[in-house]
């Protein structure tokens, strides 16, 4: 499944970079443009980071349950990822809106 048209990135190219960026540190909190730049891509019009890091969530805890990490480790991570993720589409929600705000006053 093509996750990133810009960059043409599949939901398999995105897995397997997150694979690899959890068997170098497992607890390291992985963000999207840590997985475009392990591919050496950028970002074009980031439409894509919100998949991205529901990917990066999934894959997490997949690989956590793979390695047998303690559940309540495992559920209290993933919590903090998806804190993390809502607080940042929240504050990009309210950004856009501004936006759009301003360029209806002027």
């Amino acid at each position: 499944m093509l996750v990133c048209s810009c960059n043409v990135i599949t939901r398999a190219d995105i897995e397997a970079v997150i694979t690899q960026l959890l068997d170098e540190d497992c607890w390291r909190l992985i963000v999207p443009v840590q997985v475009y730049h392990a591919m050496s891509k950028r970002g074009k019009c980031c439409g894509c980071f919100p998949n991205v890091v529901g990917l990066i969530v999934e894959v997490t805890e997949a690989y956590h349950r793979r390695q047998e990490t303690c559940e309540a480790e495992i559920i209290s991570f993933i919590e903090k990822l998806k804190e993390k993720h809502h607080q940042c589409e929240t504050a990009r929600m309210i950004a856009r809106h501004q936006n759009s705000q301003i360029r209806v006053a002027s």
